[in-house]
């Protein structure tokens, strides 16, 4: 019975935020209640949502001082070499900023957290997709997948947690899968060009010209030195008037984030932020102090230095305050819903189902059951369910038959590309919020392609004999 409720209440969550009927932090709140009332645990909801609460403090935390860190540093210019870079390829053709979108969001995964990415490639991507009136969907789809293809990193946080459970080395099992990521980035760079020449068949196709005069209408790139360059439609097929209207925008207001005039800047202090960047990101993949604690002292440090006086602090925290908000709500509702569907042992059974449902004949194929296996289950789970939960049943399991710990470590990375998608990853929240596209949207547009990206990894480890 918790098997099929627990199933029941992820598919409601999925189908009233897709079809719009709640908003997703209503639906994260109430949705659980009525199914830990149904279980006939209602007594005991107010111990699961303490226990999310605490479970997801950590991470609510972290976002809330890493969105103001990383917005500071927005502020001042330390991102703005990189964006003009990018800029500079994209010009204003759509099929280059789909594929800018996607290699800056590779890029920026480096540094193993979801949320820095998507917080750099939005600000970064956001103001040329509203100028060209190019989907925003594609952008977050595009960043989600590659974030889940690159999320696979040692320090990521899935490869650490599959080496614990099975006490591996994360090095074993990461570096043989390095082919079949590399395979799954190459699924996304063409992803992204089947994308972004759909845009530009709807959008038409638009140049950057140089010009002497500054125009308020037009977007900012920073290119220097030639001055500012305004996007100019030009006829061409499929494209024509309509193209030229689609750059026209809504105004300077949204586009300030690439503007190189921008009070906010501070170039004299180029090196101090690019190095407390670095020193940050260090400090993070060595785990010298907790990530929450690391971006609290980050953004203190920041702030302080940059904008010594008081009313400009404030300003900046006002500035970004609306993200905050938005993600650390979104992350506490999160914690109603895991917290029911941990406390209730609906996960437990869920998982125990679908590993009882695997037949005996597919023992010696253990390793592929893993990797289709981790599709849904990083999707409807968390990492930590997953990877401590499930995934050492599953290795037992291929122990039997004679498949390695290791072919079943790295199998379960495969779904990780679909699992930054899931409504159970905070980061997903600072996506859409900052891209201001509703969750629903994002889900039902990503999914099909995350799974896409998801199977082409899992084909190719297959293929080089990793899986």
């Amino acid at each position: 019975m918790l098997t099929i409720l627990g199933f029941a209440m992820i598919a409601t969550f999925l189908v009233l935020i897709m079809m719009k009927k709640m908003s997703p932090i209503a639906a994260l709140v109430l949705i659980p209640a009525l199914f830990c009332v149904a279980v006939g645990q209602g007594a005991k909801l107010g111990d699961y949502v303490i226990e999310g609460v605490g479970t997801l403090a950590p991470t609510a935390a972290m976002l809330m001082f890493a969105i103001v860190y990383f917005g500071v540093m927005i502020d001042v210019g330390l991102f703005d070499p990189v964006v003009r870079g990018i800029l500079r390829f994209c010009k204003a053709d759509p099929m280059r900023i789909v594929i800018g979108t996607a290699v800056l969001a590779a890029i920026v995964s480096l540094d193993g957290d979801g949320s820095t990415t998507f917080m750099i490639t939005v600000s970064a991507m956001y103001p040329l997709y509203k100028r060209l009136k190019m989907s925003l969907v594609v952008m977050t789809g595009v960043a989600a997948t590659a974030n889940g293809v690159m999320n696979t990193l040692p320090w990521g946080g899935p490869t650490a947690r599959a080496a614990t459970a099975l006490k591996l080395d994360a090095a074993d099992i990461f570096v043989p899968m390095i082919p079949a990521l590399a395979v799954g980035l190459l699924a996304v760079i063409l992803l992204a060009c089947v994308l972004g020449r759909r845009e530009r068949k709807r959008l038409g196709t638009l140049t950057l010209d140089e010009v002497l005069v500054r125009e308020p209408e037009t977007l900012l790139v920073g290119a220097g030195g030639g001055g500012d360059r305004p996007v100019k439609g030009t006829p061409s097929a499929g494209g024509g008037d309509a193209a030229e209207d689609h750059a026209a925008g809504d105004g300077d207001q949204d586009f300030k984030g690439l503007d190189p005039d921008r009070p906010t800047l501070r170039p004299k202090l180029y090196w101090f932020n690019a190095g407390l960047t670095v020193a940050l990101l260090a400090s993070m993949i060595l785990e010298l102090m907790p990530i929450p604690v690391l971006f609290l002292l980050g953004a203190a440090l920041a702030l302080t230095v940059n904008f010594p006086h008081m009313p400009d602090q404030r300003a900046r925290i006002a500035a970004h305050a609306d993200n905050v908000l938005n993600v650390s709500g979104m992350v506490f509702a999160a914690a109603v819903f895991t917290g029911v569907l941990t406390g209730t042992g609906m996960v437990d059974h869920m998982a125990d189902w679908l590993v009882g449902a695997i037949p005996d004949a597919m023992g010696p194929h253990m390793a592929v059951v893993t990797g289709v296996l981790s599709l849904p289950l990083t999707y409807f789970m968390s990492n930590d369910g997953f990877y401590f939960g499930v995934l050492p049943v599953l290795a037992e399991a291929g122990a039997a038959h004679g498949v390695s710990s290791l072919e079943i470590a790295r199998a379960s990375l495969v779904g990780q590309p679909l699992h930054m998608s899931s409504p159970l990853v905070p980061a997903v929240y600072v996506l859409v919020g900052m891209a201001k596209v509703e969750f629903g949207d994002h889900t039902k547009f990503t999914v099909k392609w995350a799974v896409l990206t998801s199977l082409v990894v899992l084909g190719a480890g297959i293929l080089f004999g990793i899986i």
